[in-house]
């Protein structure tokens, strides 16, 4: 029986990945209020005694994916959350250019 359309392969069907199939860079971090301070890409110790931590899925253009987020004890504020959204974005900048160095290093596009 032949496919209906794009989605997931069928159990032991192959398909190419088209040149298309990734647009963007992406990149994963966490950030985090611990003892009030923002933080970024917290170690398991950190995370554990965050306030506040946020894990966000970010593209090469500065646009999210996801965002999950919690606020382990008290409610956190806008401005909390504003320094956090603007610390991942200076952190995916940062894994974007080491993901640009480690693909010119390999000789890749």
């Amino acid at each position: 029986m032949g496919r209906a359309g794009p989605g997931p392969a069928a159990a032991g069907e192959e398909r190419e990945v088209g040149p298309r199939s990734l647009r963007r860079a992406v990149a994963a971090l966490s950030v985090g209020l611990v003892s009030g301070e923002p933080r970024l890409d917290l170690a398991y110790e950190e995370d554990s005694a965050a306030d506040v931590d946020f894990n966000f899925v970010m593209t090469d253009a500065g646009q999210f994916i996801e965002i999950q987020g919690t606020a382990e004890g008290e409610p956190f504020s806008a401005d909390d959350y504003a320094k956090l959204v603007a610390l991942a974005s200076v952190g995916a900048k940062q894994l974007f250019a080491l993901q640009q160095k480690a693909l010119q290093a390999a000789k890749l596009p």
